[in-house]
């Protein structure tokens, strides 16, 4: 299936996702490049915070989840095989806890759809927890 994961993913917030987290999702929207080809998926949280989600067919992906604007943070889970995260446990998966350099294990789930609902809890709770502005 042309982009296969990536399209699943977004047909899937479209029918429950929203529905399930309409506490934190405002608006799920879907980029094509070219026309026809979906590139990613961004997911516009009610505080002004976003996830973008790219899934590609060979297994490649980037669920990143951006509070930068809001607060100086960043969450992403990614799989991308970056040597100097060669260290993690779970390498080449790993997750950037806050920033880009506080790079720890990854147990997300390998199925897309699963993957993302996890990462939504933990949005929930990060919108939850997080100060709109740092202290710093």
């Amino acid at each position: 299936m042309k982009n296969g994961p990536i399209r699943e993913i977004y047909r899937w917030l479209v029918r429950e996702g929203v529905r399930k987290f309409n506490d934190i999702i405002s608006e799920a929207i879907h980029y094509e490049v070219p026309p026809g080809v979906l590139v990613k998926v961004r997911v516009i949280m009610v505080d002004g915070s976003f996830l973008d989600i790219y899934w590609s067919t060979t297994g490649r992906y980037s669920l990143h989840y951006e509070r930068r604007h809001i607060n100086g943070r960043l969450y992403r889970h990614d799989n991308a095989p970056h040597p100097r995260h060669s260290h993690v446990r779970t390498f080449p998966k790993h997750y950037h806890n806050g920033s880009e350099d506080n790079v720890i294990e990854s147990y997300l789930p390998d199925e897309p759809i699963k993957a993302v609902e996890e990462f939504l809890k933990t949005i929930r709770e990060i919108m939850k927890s997080e100060p709109e502005r740092s202290a710093e």
